[in-house]
């Protein structure tokens, strides 16, 4: 009778998330613990289980053979378990509070607009939605999902692709009658280049030239802490800006901005992922229905 005395559910989640965001200090953030509290739970279950777990270091944490064994299965359980509780509620409609970070453009041209169908859908989840085209710790943050843009760095989170889009270098009418239609990469030099500010962007723009690939200073006279920031100065005129294809393609249709200097393109393309912690069915309910609702809405395949 001892054993049902012992949440064992409970410690194996705390042990999951561990070994998945790599330390004692991201999973008490991620289960609303303190690290030595997890630390001392880690260590009764090893002294309970009479193996050692996990090898500390003042570095990092490695799992021991048993450790390895134990964690794969316990993923497993967890799965189980998270499947047949919904199985047994599948009546139960997600709820609670949701907090949605994404990328500015993203946020203008898909998540904003789908917002009122999702919330129609599941009206018992409340949407906290934080748009910047800052890279933000999602869990210092408490963030359920984030939409994130170009290359992920390895880490312990999940991640769901939503699509990809090819970029290009746009201006308005206005500004090109004033200042020309390059024709050459050379001339852009000449050009004001409205450039980000935020530490993700590029430090310039690549362009294919005679088949080699070169980067061009971004040098102009504003910069632009969002992507979305950028398409608004583009279409009122201020200068050249190189911008998600989604974001200029109905402008582009409609003649209120035009491509520049498409035969140069490098055909680069920024691939758009949704970012979360957990596994599997190893997650909240609410956030995992969003992300099935993102994946079936959302189509960004730019490329020609």
């Amino acid at each position: 009778m001892a054993r049902l005395e012992v949440n064992r559910s409970g410690e194996l989640e705390v042990f999951v998330r561990v070994i998945e965001l790599g330390g004692f200090s991201a999973a008490a953030r991620a289960c609303g613990m303190t690290p030595s509290a997890v630390s001392k739970l880690v260590g009764r279950m090893e002294q309970r289980l009479g193996t050692r777990l996990i090898n500390r270091s003042t570095r990092q944490l490695q799992l021991t053979p048993e450790g390895c064994v134990f964690y794969e299965r316990g993923v497993r359980v967890l799965a189980d378990l998270d499947e047949a509780e919904r199985c047994a509620s599948a009546h139960i409609t997600p709820r609670g509070r949701l907090r949605v970070n994404a990328n500015v453009p993203f946020g203008h041209h898909f998540l904003l607009p789908l917002a009122p169908e999702f919330l129609k859908r599941y009206p018992d989840v409340t949407l906290d939605i934080v748009l910047t085209d800052e890279v933000i710790d999602i869990l210092e943050q408490r963030t359920d999902v984030a939409v994130r843009a170009g290359p992920l760095k390895s880490s312990s989170l999940m991640a769901r692709k939503l699509g990809q889009t090819r970029m290009v270098i746009v201006g308005a009418p206005g500004y090109l009658a004033r200042h020309g239609m390059p024709s050459m990469p050379d001339e852009l030099r000449q050009h004001n280049l409205l450039g980000a500010n935020y530490l993700r962007s590029q430090a310039g723009w690549p362009i294919r030239h005679e088949g080699t690939d070169i980067v061009l200073p971004v040098t102009g006279n504003a910069q632009a802490s969002d992507g979305e920031a950028l398409h608004r100065l583009a279409l009122a005129g201020l200068g050249l800006a190189r911008l998600a294809a989604f974001q200029v393609r109905e402008d582009i249709a409609a003649g209120r901005l035009s491509a520049v200097l498409e035969a140069f393109n490098p055909g680069d393309v920024e691939e758009v992922h949704a970012v979360f912690v957990g596994q599997g069915g190893h997650m909240p309910m609410r956030a995992r229905v969003f992300l099935d609702f993102l994946a079936d809405r959302v189509s960004i395949h730019d490329i020609p």
